[in-house]
């Protein structure tokens, strides 16, 4: 643990949020989950104990280190009392331009003038988060990949104004968390996103245009590009509204028509076939 961090908050109990707690949690960090909804986080607690379970039947955790990664989280459902005393903040709430603004502004107004503000986003500017507060040289980007517990990469984005210094201690911690920090600079889309959305999005063109079918498209990116599995498959595991929402972001950060979202994305979004988190996207569970 770097002792300078050790006491930690993640706003957002979703499928990020309790990943990341997860992870400093294990790692032996004093970790604050907060949500407004009690439920999500009695939710986000059960997942994180089934997954500690999985580790545990795998022989890659003891029982005690699974107990003793569990008293490491407190769940909080007011954001100002979740942050207060904390050195390092990892916003993790949906892809929501002016949810993330509101949210900065509230972490910036309440957590202590050492601490550092990050965010889980995957596509929005980390200059502009930094710039809705009076840190910005103390906001940056640690953007996990799903699932949080199991991938190695954490990309490390700077904003225009961020410091070196809490460059390299966010690069030092992500490798405290037995995880393998890149940095980038903050671009839409960063790296991650900038490549995979449109890979997934011309994977959606070529199932509208009528190529190949869903299984046809998948199987040639796993047969053929060696893809553990197909852009279809990891668009529902994502989630067809985060795709659409990365590539909006994509699409007007660089006015390249290029990043234009597949039309039968934004149809399937807009008739609520999200993909795994509603049971129906381009496959059905």
């Amino acid at each position: 643990m770097i002792s300078t961090y050790q006491k930690v908050a993640v706003i957002g109990a979703g499928t990020m949020g309790n990943g990341i707690a997860h992870v400093f949690a294990m790692n032996g960090y004093n970790v604050n989950l907060i949500d407004v909804s009690q439920a999500a986080l009695d939710r986000a607690v059960a997942t994180i104990g089934k997954n500690l379970d999985r580790q545990v039947k795998k022989g890659s955790l003891s029982e005690e280190q699974k107990s003793a990664t569990l008293a490491n989280i407190t769940c909080i459902t007011d954001l100002a009392t979740g942050v207060n005393d904390r050195d390092l903040v990892v916003e993790a709430a949906t892809e929501n331009v002016d949810l993330k603004i509101k949210i900065f502004k509230s972490m910036d107004e309440h957590a202590p003038e050492h601490a550092i503000l990050s965010t889980n986003t995957s596509s929005i500017s980390i200059t502009m988060l930094g710039a809705q507060t009076k840190r910005s040289s103390k906001v940056i980007g640690m953007h996990f990949m799903n699932p949080v517990p199991i991938m190695k990469l954490v990309e490390i984005i700077t904003g225009y104004d961020t410091s070196e210094e809490v460059k390299n201690d966010i690069v030092a911690l992500s490798q405290d968390l037995q995880k393998e920090p890149v940095a980038v600079h903050d671009y839409p889309g960063f790296v991650a996103n900038r490549i995979l959305m449109p890979m997934i999005n011309e994977a959606i063109y070529t199932l509208y245009e009528g190529v190949a079918g869903v299984e046809e498209i998948d199987s040639v990116m796993k047969l053929g590009m060696g893809h553990p599995m197909g852009p279809l498959r990891l668009a529902d595991f994502i989630g067809l509204d985060v795709c659409l929402a990365i590539l909006n972001v994509l699409h007007e950060g660089f006015g390249n028509p290029k990043y234009a979202p597949c039309p039968l994305l934004k149809k399937m979004v807009a008739a609520g076939h999200l993909g795994d988190k509603t049971g129906k996207g381009f496959y059905t569970k």
